[in-house]
């Protein structure tokens, strides 16, 4: 694998041939199957939230933030749909990782699973450029890999959704199989789609 030039080709704007996407994709798989589900990261590392296909807005970001290596990152989930780039900001992120698998962390949102996917534009767009489901297959496979969760310094946890009712401790949230879809309820649901209310965490914060 010639990392350097899939990440240049991907920056570029051109998607990767189906079979380098799939080489890329089972590598990335063999590195976050080591991770743990609360993957300790050091400081100082930049935090980034959903990005949604927008492959320019990463560009910038990265420009702005700090390319990788030189820059720590964590991205929270939501790689794909809606935006029209969602092929390649994932390529993108996972070349960065399997060159810096150090330095970028990439959490599972509840846009990395194969329903929202079909509803929401990835999948389209896979057939649209590969003229096949194939690339969206491989994809959706490291989806499964994707950690839930980093804990900062073993302080600051960032998780894409929010917590859980059901879990009370770091332990229970390790303890979860993450290799699957994202199911319909229970914890690993909630720490993908619970969101916090605004307006009640206000309240809450009113008295501190």
């Amino acid at each position: 694998m010639n990392l350097d030039a899939w990440i240049e080709t991907v920056r570029s704007g051109k998607p990767l041939s189906e079979w380098d996407l799939k080489k890329l994709c089972d590598y990335v798989k063999e590195l976050l199957i080591e991770e743990s589900n609360v993957q300790p990261v050091k400081s100082p590392v930049t935090v980034c939230g959903d990005i949604h296909g927008q492959f320019r807005d990463l560009l910038n970001l990265l420009k702005t933030g700090g390319e990788v290596p030189d820059t720590n990152y964590i991205f929270m989930g939501d790689f794909v749909d809606r935006g029209y780039h969602s092929l390649e900001t994932f390529s993108l992120l996972l070349c960065l990782k399997a060159r810096y698998p150090a330095h970028v962390t990439l959490l599972r949102g509840n846009h990395e699973s194969r329903q929202i996917t079909q509803v929401y534009g990835f999948y389209d767009e896979c057939q649209r450029k590969y003229g096949t489901s194939h690339a969206w297959k491989y994809c959706c496979e490291v989806f499964d890999y994707l950690t839930i969760a980093a804990l900062i310094d073993g302080v600051i946890l960032c998780v894409h959704g929010g917590l859980s009712p059901d879990i009370r401790t770091l332990d229970q949230i390790r303890t979860i199989d993450r290799r699957q879809e994202i199911p319909p309820e229970g914890p690993f649901c909630d720490l993908m789609w619970s969101d916090p209310e605004v307006s009640k965490l206000t309240k809450k914060l009113q008295g501190i």
